[in-house]
């Protein structure tokens, strides 16, 4: 049984899509359930829920109100009857061969994860900026534009590193999320951004340093849909301090670890930034501005939470949670 699971809040016409992608799966309908879950919506996501229940009879739907991403994702894996977990996003339209495929991949044991490529759908023409960051390939031909959750990959099959398995295209053993200790806070209301974690990124880190299998299938791809809003330097910007945040997040809760993987992990991280950063040179300025608006965005939310976290007991309290489920 596979268990797909999609936390949405106000976005019902973007559900509504993704939600229809489903009854086009290839993979037979008693082989997987739906589990929807309305992070406190006041929109009319509750409806369309009961519309698409018409037509998917293993669609089923929880309201869980309390901010966060990591809230929906969480009240999902209690509810899956599933062994194999399938986390998306809202904004996703699946393959028609999406299940069928993650089913294929998981049949070898080793197995922890898999995913797919997230191919851009843009709602409008993009800018030539973003146009041109999306279609810089490297020497394999492969891309992705890590702001915006996109990635595409040649080959159809291939082991892979978890770090490229993003949350809106997430597929995993029940058993391996449990053992990592759940995911981490993300996606939190921007009154409550001091709250946000590494969401996913615990799970995908705790799996790299574990040796365990992760395996890219092509048949697993979705479209992500990418938004006029998210098409701007601003947006690139915020994704920054998002960002920031988060690597502060993980750097405060390593200073608990004395392990060499945890420090390993966070050097990668800040090498890995640091990296991209470099790439920017190589870029037209366009593409340069927004990568350095990201980075500046990125020192601001990281400045940011230190400051929050050594000003905030709760703060300090929630950031090492032993875990948030």
């Amino acid at each position: 049984m596979i268990s797909v699971i999609i936390p949405t809040r106000n976005r019902a016409d973007l559900l509504a899509a993704a939600l229809d992608s489903l009854t086009r799966q290839t993979l037979v309908t008693s082989e997987f359930e739906i589990w929807v879950i309305d992070n406190g919506s006041t929109d009319n996501t509750a409806q369309v829920i009961r519309q698409y229940q018409d037509r998917l009879s293993n669609l089923n739907s929880i309201y869980a109100e309390e901010p966060g991403l990591h809230t929906g994702r969480h009240a999902g894996m209690k509810a899956a009857r599933g062994e194999l977990l399938v986390f998306a996003d809202d904004d996703i339209e699946a393959f028609p061969t999406w299940l069928a495929a993650i089913k294929e991949s998981f049949a070898d044991a080793n197995v922890a994860m898999v995913g797919g490529n997230n191919l851009p759908m843009f709602l409008e023409p993009p800018p030539a900026w973003l146009k041109n960051m999306w279609l810089r390939t490297d020497r394999r031909g492969n891309r992705m534009v890590t702001a915006l959750s996109i990635i595409e990959f040649r080959q159809p099959i291939k082991q892979i590193s978890p770090d490229l398995i993003w949350g809106c295209n997430f597929a995993i053993r029940k058993a391996v999320l449990l053992a990592a200790g759940g995911f981490h806070p993300d996606g939190m209301p921007k009154e409550l951004i001091r709250f946000r974690g590494d969401g996913e990124t615990h799970v995908s880190r705790y799996v790299l340093e574990s040796g365990l299998k992760c395996v890219f299938n092509a048949g697993a791809s979705v479209y992500h849909k990418v938004t006029p809003e998210r098409m701007t330097f601003e947006y690139f910007r915020q994704r920054g301090f998002n960002q920031g945040v988060s690597d502060s997040y993980t750097a405060l809760r390593n200073q608990d670890l004395s392990t060499v993987s945890a420090k390993r992990s966070v050097l990668r991280r800040a090498a890995s930034w640091g990296l991209r950063n470099a790439r920017a040179l190589l870029r037209r300025p366009a593409e340069r501005q927004a990568l350095a608006l990201m980075a500046i965005g990125h020192r601001e939310g990281y400045d940011y939470h230190q400051a929050a976290y050594h000003g905030t007991p709760e703060l300090r309290a929630w950031v090492h949670q032993l875990q948030y489920f």
